[in-house]
């Protein structure tokens, strides 16, 4: 048995480090201030068990949960971690959010009908959340305003029906988006809102 063996000399090559990311993260993607409601809107929606608090940024990484139907279909809503003011400039760790947000097929602005966001601070209303929502979004990438969207009014359990009614009748001529009323926290408006995602998601 005889071996024969031939050797190459080469030049050096170059090294290089590469970053891949998951183009798609979720079908559907929770958009909205810190204490908005959306980890206990996830909880209600999905099997997900995401972190829930009174203080904000409980959420730092997207938290996922998958929305089962009766027929077999499912879809995934994330959690994205909550957008201050600013984040389109990266304050508050704004691109590392933002940048979720390009990998859903469709968004749920998520607005607290209470307006009680950060403590010791002046309401903010469910108009200018969404307001300054749809901004950072627009000065981050104009693009993500063109995703598929709609509007959560959340926290209903908080406020008057009464109340509730008219910030509906704002929120909807100020986005010119559907909007829902849900309360995560009764449990209330979930299973419309998780048959108006599977219209836009699956069909």
């Amino acid at each position: 048995l005889s071996l024969s063996l031939s050797l190459s000399l080469s030049l050096a090559g170059e090294v290089t480090s590469l970053v891949l990311e998951m183009k798609l993260l979720a079908d559907v993607g929770l958009v909205g201030f810190p204490n908005a409601g959306k980890s206990t809107l996830l909880r209600g929606v999905s099997r997900a068990e995401p972190a829930v608090a009174s203080y904000p940024f409980t959420t730092l990484r997207p938290q996922l949960g998958a929305v089962v139907f009766s027929d077999g279909a499912q879809l995934t809503v994330a959690d994205i971690p909550g957008l201050i003011e600013g984040a389109s400039a990266n304050r508050g760790l704004g691109h590392a959010f933002l940048r979720h947000i390009q990998r859903t097929r469709a968004l749920l602005f998520v607005v607290d009908l209470t307006g009680q966001l950060f403590s010791g601070k002046e309401p903010l209303p469910p108009t200018e959340q969404l307001k300054l929502l749809r901004r950072e979004l627009r000065l981050y990438d104009p693009s993500l305003l063109r995703i598929p969207a709609m509007v959560v009014a959340n926290k209903t359990d908080a406020i008057s029906q009464g109340a509730a009614a008219e910030w509906m009748d704002c929120l909807r001529v100020e986005s010119h988006l559907p909007v829902f009323a849900t309360s995560g926290k009764a449990g209330k408006g979930l299973e419309a809102l998780c048959e108006a995602m599977r219209k836009v998601v699956l069909c």
